[in-house]
This record gives C-alpha cells, structure tokens and sequence, in this order.
C-alpha cells in the first residue's frame, strides 16, 4: 500500500517487481504476527498496561484502539472515488447477497458452529455468538484493498453493515441467545445489549474517517485534479493505513494480552469455530459471487465483507454486558487473534483464485508474488 507500488504498469509485469515493493508491503504477514506477538508480550510482562490503556475509551473502545482504527480507515476511504458508488447501488445482486450473507447466514452459521462445538462451555458459546453478530466495518476496509477488492462496492456495504448493526443488533442478539435456542430446546441467554453504544461506535469508527475521506477527495480533487490526487496525493498517505493496522494489532493485544496467555487451552477450544466459520463463509461468499458473474473485484469484497466481523464492538458489547474477566469477553477477545493471521492469508488465497478463475475479468490484478501489490496502482475498474 506505500508509495513504491504507486505506478507499476499494469499491461506488462518486470521481472523485479518484488524488489521494488517496500519492506513494509513485501513482508506484510511477518509484520503483523510480530504485532501479535509484541502486543501478548506487552500485555503479560508489563503489569497494569492493560489498564492504562482502557483508562479513556471512546464510546465503549480504548482510546488508543480508536486512534489506530481512525489511522487505518482514512486513507482507505480516501481512495474510494465517491462518484462511482451509483454504480454498486444500482448492483442489485451484490447488494441482496451482501445482506444475505451478512444478516442471516453468518451469525446462523456461528450460532450453529458454537452449539456444535462448545456445547459445554455456555460462556464462549454465547460470546461467539456475539461476535457472529457484530458485523465488520472496519479492519474488512484493509483486507478488501489488499486484495484488490471493488473500493467503492467496500464502502456501501460497510454502510450497509453499520445501518443494520445499529437497527438489527439488539433484536438479533435476543433472538440468537433466547428465542432460537428455546425452539430448539437448549438453554437460553438473557442479555441487554445497548443501542447507544453501537451507535456510538459506528459514529466515530466509521463516520469519522468517511468524512475525512470523502471531504479529502473532493477538496484534493477540486484543487489539483484527479490524476494528481490518485497519483501523487494517495501514495504518501498510503502507508498510514498499515501503519495503524499494526498499531491498532498491538495495542489490541497488549489489552489482552494476559487474558490469552493465561488459557490457551480454551484459547484453542474457541479457535476451532472461528476457524471453520472464516473458511466456510469465505469460501462460500467467494464461491456466490462466482456463481452469481459478480467479477472478480466484487467477488473479493463480497467474500472479506461477509467473513469479517467487528470484534472491537463484540468485546465492548460482552465487556458492558458479562463484564471484563467474563468467558464472554475472552470469546471476544481470541476473534482477532484468529481473524488477523487467517484474514491475511485469506487475502494470497483471493490473489490466486483470481488468476486462475477470472481468466479475462479486468479487474484481476496483475500476476505478482505478492498480495498487497496493486493497491495504489489500480486504474478505473
């Protein structure tokens, strides 16, 4: 995403391309395990950091978490050319499969993969049901541009996402850990989700960095001219989106960082759906968007919007409500730690479906060894 993959020429791929990527770029998934790493460290061997960093929060998130959620997201959304987003709202197939997918079979498929596979541990049950539940609308931004995903199909439906997070949330919520399972006649969850709190996060989470973005290209654009915005502007502000996923990676681990460390067996226990449920709706997605002649831009969006989830509200949401040494919470807090690596790696598995199964679709980015390539040097879809 930095300013050496700015302007590779897209008709013919040089032989060195990947010494011309920056070091950030070209080791991408070393950089974000050793943010794993360095945040548990932090977390277990400095005593009351933790703390420190929960004493101010923003709605129900810490301080330091919102700073680097707002550094990822700007220059994400500071590429999305905000005129063309008629033509992914006149996509109606994108559009019902999105919602589809994101407000019916994913938190159905959780719901069920936690029954399945923590049938006895009702904590983590009921906390990865949650998180089935809050869908994503920040970090998913990162993991479609890294994929060469469709910018602008990204933003409407993380707007999508965050209207039915505020309006859906609480009713799903109730539905899921009471209703369902009192049909099924399994036990039953009471809980009391707060509206205010979810609209508050994506207020600040989303709403912030989309108008700083919005109103960076129109004003950037209105200055200068827009090859000037997307080829000189973009490319220095490129990098701060990597900058505050690593950032935001360690600060969120080294919040709970002694919480993972401390049960790595129940670690493992809730890693295991969280493993079938990333692959299952990725692949699933992935597979939709094929079948429904999407191409391949919007396919990969289809499928990162649908698998990603928004764990930063997940945990505030089983914080406020189990409290913070809750198994809920744990739940909540092992989903990063699984998401992030899986994500990443979900992004090289996108690059290579898409040169061996859109053969002609223009939006297929160039054959390169490496996943973060082309995201400043994407023309006009």
């Amino acid at each position: 995403m930095s300013d050496m993959v700015g302007e590779t020429a897209r008709g013919s791929v040089a032989a060195p391309v990947l010494q011309r990527l920056s070091t950030l770029d070209r080791f991408l998934p070393v950089w974000i395990v050793a943010a794993m790493a360095a945040g548990l460290l932090l977390g277990r061997l400095v005593p009351g950091l933790d703390d420190a960093l929960d004493a101010v929060r923003v709605g129900d998130v810490s301080l330091p978490i919102a700073v680097g959620l707002l550094l990822m997201m700007y220059p994400v959304l500071a590429k999305v050319r905000y005129s063309e987003l008629d033509r992914v709202t006149g996509d109606r197939k994108l559009l019902a499969a999105s919602l589809v997918l994101n407000w019916v079979l994913g938190p159905a498929l959780m719901f069920a993969l936690a029954w399945l596979l923590l049938p006895d541990l009702p904590e983590y049950r009921t906390g990865l049901v949650i998180v089935g539940l809050a869908r994503c609308i920040a970090m998913v931004l990162i993991w479609n541009d890294l994929s060469c995903g469709d910018r602008e199909a990204a933003a409407v439906l993380v707007a999508i996402n965050s209207v039915f997070q505020i309006v859906a949330f609480a009713a799903l919520g109730w539905f899921y850990l009471q209703v369902l399972p009192g049909w099924l006649g399994l036990e039953t969850t009471s809980a009391e989700f707060s509206v205010w709190a979810i609209l508050v996060s994506v207020l600040v989470f989303l709403g912030i960095p989309l108008v700083a973005g919005f109103l960076t290209r129109t004003l950037g654009e209105r200055a200068r001219g827009r090859d000037w915005y997307e080829s000189r502007f973009l490319p220095r502000i490129g990098p701060v989106a990597l900058y505050g996923l690593l950032f935001t990676i360690v600060m969120l681990f080294a919040l709970q960082g002694e919480a993972i460390t401390s049960q790595p067996w129940d670690v493992a226990r809730i890693a295991l759906p969280l493993l079938a449920y990333f692959a299952l709706m990725f692949g699933g997605s992935f597979l939709l968007g094929m079948r429904l002649g999407l191409g391949y831009a919007k396919t990969a969006t289809l499928a990162f919007t649908a698998a990603g989830n928004n764990f930063e509200l997940a945990i505030a949401v089983a914080i406020g409500t189990f409290g913070v040494t809750s198994g809920q919470a744990l739940a909540g807090v092992v989903g990063p730690l699984i998401e992030v690596p899986v994500l990443v790696g979900l992004v090289y598995v996108s690059l290579w479906a898409a040169r061996r199964w859109f053969p002609g679709d223009p939006t297929v980015p160039p054959a390169v060894p490496s996943a973060v390539r082309a995201s400043e040097s994407r023309s006009t879809r």
